[in-house]
C-alpha cells in the first residue's frame, strides 16, 4: 500500500497538497475502503447509506463515498465472510463477523491512519463550499508564484524572510476582510 506524505494528518495542506503537485487528491488508497467499512461496522451494524454518510461526515464532507464504491466492497466483504447482512425494515443491514474483526485487527495502524487523515480533512471541510471554487484559480496562481519565489530565494535568509512577510501580510489582509484580527 502506498502512503503519500500529502495525504496524512501531519501535512498542513490536508486535501490540497496533491493539487500543488498536479495530482488529484484521493482520500482512500488501495484497500483502505475495506478497512474503513470494517472499522465502522465494528462500531455497530449499519446499512450502506449510513456507511456512506459516516465516511462523508468524518471527512468534513470532503470525501463523498459513492454507491459504486461502497456496495461492491460490501458484497466482496460478505463473499469473504468478513461481514454478514440481513434485511431489516426494507434495508440491508451489515454487521462485522469474527473473521472481519480478525482482519481489522491485522492492520490497526492502517485503520488509525485512515481516521487521522479523515480528522485532518474534516478541519478543511467547513471552508469547502461552492463559493470557494470561484477563487480556485487565484489560489493556484498564488501557490505557483510562491513556489517560483522560493526557488529564487534558494535558502538566502533575506529573500526567505521577504517571502514570509508577503505571505503573512496577505493572510492578515484576508483575515481583516472578515473582521478577524490576529
Amino acid at each position: 500500500m502506498r502512503h503519500h506524505w500529502w495525504a496524512h494528518s501531519s501535512s498542513p495542506w490536508g486535501p490540497w497538497a496533491a493539487f500543488g503537485l498536479g495530482r488529484r487528491a484521493r482520500f482512500f488508497e488501495f484497500g483502505e475502503v475495506r478497512l474503513a467499512i470494517l472499522s465502522l461496522l465494528a462500531e455497530g451494524p449499519k446499512h450502506g447509506y449510513q456507511l456512506m454518510k459516516e465516511m462523508q461526515d468524518r471527512s468534513g464532507g470532503l470525501y463523498r463515498a459513492s454507491a459504486g464504491s461502497v456496495y461492491p466492497t460490501l458484497q466482496q466483504l460478505e463473499d469473504e465472510g468478513l461481514i454478514e447482512s440481513e434485511r431489516q425494515d426494507g434495508k440491508r443491514v451489515y454487521r462485522i463477523t469474527d473473521a472481519g474483526r480478525r482482519e481489522l485487527g491485522a492492520d490497526p495502524d492502517g485503520v488509525r491512519r485512515i481516521w487521522e487523515r479523515a480528522e485532518s480533512w474534516e478541519h478543511w471541510g467547513h471552508f469547502m463550499g461552492p463559493q470557494m471554487f470561484a477563487f480556485a484559480g487565484p489560489i493556484a496562481a498564488l501557490m505557483k508564484a510562491t513556489l517560483r519565489a522560493t526557488a529564487w530565494a534558494a535558502g538566502l535568509p533575506d529573500r526567505d524572510e521577504r517571502i514570509r512577510e508577503i505571505l503573512q501580510r496577505a493572510c492578515r489582509d484576508l483575515d481583516q476582510l472578515r473582521g478577524r484580527h490576529p
